[in-house]
């Protein structure tokens, strides 16, 4: 078993793949044509996103849209990045919301946390051990 991708359900798929590219600097690696499931090119594996509608085709009985959740989902993507100030700067001047300023961690590792418009909780961090 391995872990294969990650979806993020957002209410607009091209514009949080824009968001991705813009703030972190993560091409798009493929929009379905419907544009409701993309990808970016995040390496052996992907980050996706995928248009609430069709979430609520796979879950009849709801589930929680980070979108419109107050507080973040109880799950996040960690981006790992050498410079953490100027990746967390560039969300933020691309409309990501600060959470936690980027702060060096007991461990060794500098560790940040954004919102993104879409709603998800995002970890940019340092190499562990590096």
């Amino acid at each position: 078993m391995k872990l294969g991708y990650t979806i993020v359900y957002v209410p607009d798929v091209a514009a949080s793949l824009s968001f991705f590219g813009r703030a972190f600097g993560l091409q798009t690696r493929f929009l379905h044509p419907s544009g409701t499931y993309g990808e970016l090119d995040t390496g052996e594996t992907t980050l996706s996103f995928a248009a609430h509608e069709l979430g609520a085709s796979h879950f009849p009985d709801g589930f929680v849209r980070a979108s419109d959740s107050a507080q973040p989902l109880g799950m996040e993507v960690a981006l790992v990045t050498a410079d953490v100030p100027a990746a967390h700067a560039q969300a933020l001047q691309h409309g990501a919301r600060e959470l936690m300023a980027p702060k060096a961690q007991p461990w060794g590792q500098v560790v940040s946390y954004v919102r993104t418009p879409d709603g998800c909780l995002v970890e940019l961090c340092t190499p562990v051990g590096g």
